[in-house]
């Protein structure tokens, strides 16, 4: 439905998008994910109008729409501080864009009374922008977008000026809002938790580059990059070599011991590679309790060296030897002191190979 085809923009000396390529379906809602500078803002501004590409083509349902201006696109855009124009109510600068494209006073007014009544503001019509909530501004915001059918909504971190509690409400909303309306969606934002609840895919992005493409599980729990692996939620890496493959599993040698039947993604003897373990997924053990190792037969031990109580969980940095420091997290029921004795314990289908790489990481 909507195709960037190898797109890139440089500003002067600098490649802020390079050699992007990615098919977007129908009805699909995208986060491009990524830390600041890395091109995500750029690529939804080349998508909506507002910048020309120094290379490559957009497509939207085939036909290109590469040079063609903003309001030609079918795109409907909302904004990080949401653009509402002050001196107009809530009616009024939902209606703008109709008003603009000469729409009937008559079906405007029944498109934004329905409008208004989807998107929780009935009765709201006749306030000021300053006479919302942080939260009805941007439902205002989205309203004015969706009441013109775009084929396709641009969100450009729209929740970034929302308090904690408020954006974790309104990334729920926005995605009911989607599954409603079935529009087509690309979300851009630094925040993994909105992108993981948001999107039915993720495009993570890094320097500029696409680094991979998946469902959030997938992104999650099964990096291709070492990049993805360290931006995408807290992950422990480490070295290890493959010591040996059996029945499409591997045994990694490490500084801390082997680890045994872990993934092997395509690796083979020898092969150099970083294991991602995620902290949630060690189980915490003091040492000389019993312990039944039960599914997850690998194990490490170390011991406590710093803790940090998150109200549903400890976090734990473990010192496991040979200047290798994990981060484990677990429940507050029963924790560990600083200076305590302890045994990670993992499933072996909870780490996963990352090969090493040329460029550095190694």
């Amino acid at each position: 439905m909507l195709a960037l085809h190898g797109i890139s923009k440089r500003f002067h000396d600098v490649t802020a998008v390079s050699d992007l390529t990615l098919q977007i379906s129908e009805g699909e809602q995208i986060a491009l994910l990524g830390p600041s500078g890395c091109g995500k803002t750029t690529t939804l501004r080349m998508i909506a109008g507002f910048e020309r590409p120094t290379a490559g083509r957009i497509e939207l349902a085939t036909r290109d729409i590469t040079g063609l201006p903003p309001e030609r696109r079918e795109c409907g855009m909302v904004f990080q501080n949401y653009a509402l124009f002050p001196h107009l109510t809530v009616d009024e600068n939902i209606s703008f864009g109709l008003q603009m494209r000469h729409v009937p006073s008559s079906e405007r007014r029944t498109r934004v009374r329905a409008i208004l009544e989807r998107i929780g503001l009935k009765g709201l019509d006749r306030r000021y922008p300053r006479q919302l909530s942080g939260g009805q501004q941007q439902r205002a915001a989205l309203a004015r977008a969706l009441i013109m059918n775009p084929k396709v909504l641009l969100l450009d971190e729209p929740l970034a000026n929302l308090d904690a509690k408020l954006r974790e409400e309104m990334r729920f909303y926005i995605r009911s809002l989607q599954r409603e309306f079935r529009t087509t969606s690309i979300y851009v934002t630094h925040d993994q938790a909105e992108a993981l609840v948001l999107a039915d895919r993720i495009v993570v992005m890094i320097g500029g580059v696409l680094q991979q493409v998946g469902e959030p599980h997938e992104i999650y729990e099964r990096p291709t990059t070492i990049e993805v692996a360290d931006f995408i939620g807290l992950s422990n890496l480490v070295p290890a070599e493959v010591a040996g493959v059996a029945q499409g599993l591997a045994d990694y040698r490490t500084a801390v011991g082997t680890l045994s039947g872990l993934a092997r993604d395509g690796l083979g003897v020898g092969s150099q590679a970083w294991l991602s373990i995620r902290p949630e997924h060690f189980r915490i053990v003091r040492e000389g309790v019993a312990e039944s190792l039960g599914s997850k037969p690998n194990h490490l031990h170390g011991t406590v060296t710093d803790t940090a109580f998150l109200g549903n969980l400890m976090d734990y940095r473990i010192e496991v030897g040979s200047g290798l420091r994990l981060r484990a997290q677990g429940s507050p029921g029963d924790a560990a002191a600083i200076g305590e004795r302890v045994k990670l314990t993992f499933a072996p289908q909870d780490a996963w190979p990352l090969p090493k790489t040329p460029n550095g990481h190694d």
